[in-house]
């Protein structure tokens, strides 16, 4: 698997029915991710290995899911 790398301010597009750009802070451990909804959303001390699986996974939207989505240490926001 690659190693993390913060993409900074850049969002980075994905191929996902779910999700349409992510973006993470490897120091700050923020993700965000933009849904095909348009709705963006920031998760909190979120690991560089999950980040790393996420943007390897087969399914994006499958890994979202399981790993960030149902998993209740990662608190999240709404961002406008």
């Amino acid at each position: 698997m690659p190693a993390a790398r913060s993409t900074g301010n850049k969002w980075i597009p994905v191929e996902s029915e779910m999700l349409e750009y992510v973006r993470y802070d490897e120091k700050a451990r923020h993700f965000d991710a933009i849904f095909h909804t348009g709705e963006k959303y920031r998760y909190f001390n979120v690991p560089p290995f999950e980040f790393e699986g996420l943007m390897s996974a087969e399914s994006i939207g499958r890994y979202m899911h399981k790993r960030i989505l149902n998993n209740r240490r990662y608190n999240y926001e709404r961002l406008d």
